[in-house]
C-alpha cells in the first residue's frame, strides 16, 4: 500500500500573498486582514495616547491637539476612515458568503471543477463600487473641511 506524501509548500511566505485561481477574492481577504491589524493598532494608539495626554493636564493636552492638526495626521484620518469603511463592508461581503447567500448552487464536482465564487463575482464588484463610493466621498468631505 502506497502511502500518500503531503504537499509541499513550495510558496513560503510567498504564498499569503499569491491569489492563485481566487484572484480578487483572495487580495480582498488579505486586504481585509491588514486594514483589521491596522485599526486595532490605531485604536490601541489613539485609547493610550490621549489616556496619557489627558492625565498629564489642559496644557499638555492643548498643544497636542495642536500638533494633530497637522496635515499628515489629516491624512492618517482619512486612510483610517477608509480602513473603516473597506473592513466594515467587506466583512459584510465575507459573512454573507460564510453564510452561503452569495455562493450560488452547488454543483456535482465533476472535473473541470468549477468554483461558485467566480459565479456570485458581481456581488464582489458590487461591494467594491460602493467601497469607492464612499471612500471619495469621505475624501471630500476631509478637503471640504467637514471632519
Amino acid at each position: 500500500m502506497a502511502q500518500i506524501q503531503p504537499r509541499q509548500n513550495l510558496l513560503g511566505i510567498r504564498g499569503w500573498f499569491y491569489g492563485g485561481k481566487y484572484q480578487m477574492e483572495r487580495y480582498l481577504y488579505i486586504l481585509h486582514r491588514v486594514t483589521g491589524v491596522g485599526l486595532l493598532l490605531f485604536i490601541l494608539f489613539h485609547f493610550t495616547a490621549t489616556t496619557v495626554f489627558r492625565v498629564q493636564g489642559e496644557g499638555v493636552w492643548e498643544s497636542t491637539m495642536s500638533l494633530l492638526h497637522n496635515p499628515l495626521f489629516k491624512a492618517v484620518e482619512y486612510l483610517v476612515a477608509v480602513a473603516f469603511i473597506y473592513h466594515a463592508l467587506n466583512g459584510l461581503r465575507l459573512f454573507l458568503q460564510e453564510l452561503g447567500f452569495t455562493l450560488g448552487k452547488p454543483i456535482p464536482p465533476i472535473y473541470p471543477y468549477k468554483d461558485s465564487i467566480r459565479k456570485k463575482r458581481p456581488v464582489t464588484i458590487v461591494f467594491i463600487v460602493i467601497i469607492v463610493i464612499l471612500a471619495v466621498v469621505v475624501l471630500y468631505d476631509f478637503i471640504a473641511g467637514g471632519w
